[in-house]
């Protein structure tokens, strides 16, 4: 692949990740601005740069990904339960309200969509073209911003996730699809939402 069609796709995943700081102001707004920024404009810019999606990290992957995502989350449980406890997490998270518990569920739901997109674009439309040509290049491009835009949620979690960023992009590459890490990173905040409000 072109590095010239790389580094048109780098930036322009790096000015979306701009815009899509500046919008939404509830759980809707975040899932759908998220999947716009982090899905659908960035698959059509990359398609018209000429990657196909399973270049992209969007294919169901090898197993050992997923084996290896199911015991990330068996170990990281104490982790969880751990910062549940504590109250800037308390006082953060779910990060929407709910009047019930069918609510609840509907909008962990719309968690699911807010994570799809964020793994999509992260250890997908930014990781996978980047790694083809080296690894950790590509592991640093994508977690350095992944790891920037929790800046403002409690603070444990800028190096909880700049760790998680390298784990889950080794993952994914094992894998070759970023499904894994989706299906880790919803299921665990899943979880720790439910840790919360117990």
């Amino acid at each position: 692949m072109c590095k010239l069609k790389l580094v048109a796709l780098y930036l322009t995943s790096i000015f979306l990740i701009f815009l899509n700081q500046k919008v939404g102001k509830n759980i809707y707004e975040w899932a759908f601005y998220d999947a716009l920024f982090y899905v659908f404009i960035p698959l059509a810019v990359a398609y018209l740069l000429g990657f196909k999606s399973h270049e992209l990290g969007f294919k169901i992957g090898r197993k050992e990904g997923y084996t290896s995502a199911l015991a990330l989350f068996v170990l990281s449980l104490p982790v969880s339960i751990y910062a549940s406890r504590l109250e800037s997490f308390r006082a953060y998270y779910p990060i929407f309200t709910y009047t019930s518990w069918g609510d609840f569920l509907f909008k962990e739901i719309l968690i699911g969509v807010i994570m799809f997109a964020h793994e999509a674009f992260y250890r997908g439309i930014i990781l996978f073209p980047l790694a083809k040509k080296n690894e950790w290049l590509g592991i640093m491009a994508q977690n350095i911003p992944y790891t920037l835009v929790h800046v403002g949620k409690p603070p444990l979690e800028l190096p909880y996730s700049f760790i998680a960023g390298v784990v889950f992009a080794k993952i994914d590459l094992k894998s070759k699809s970023f499904l894994p890490s989706f299906l880790l990173h919803w299921i665990g905040s899943v979880v720790f939402d439910l840790l919360i409000v117990l």
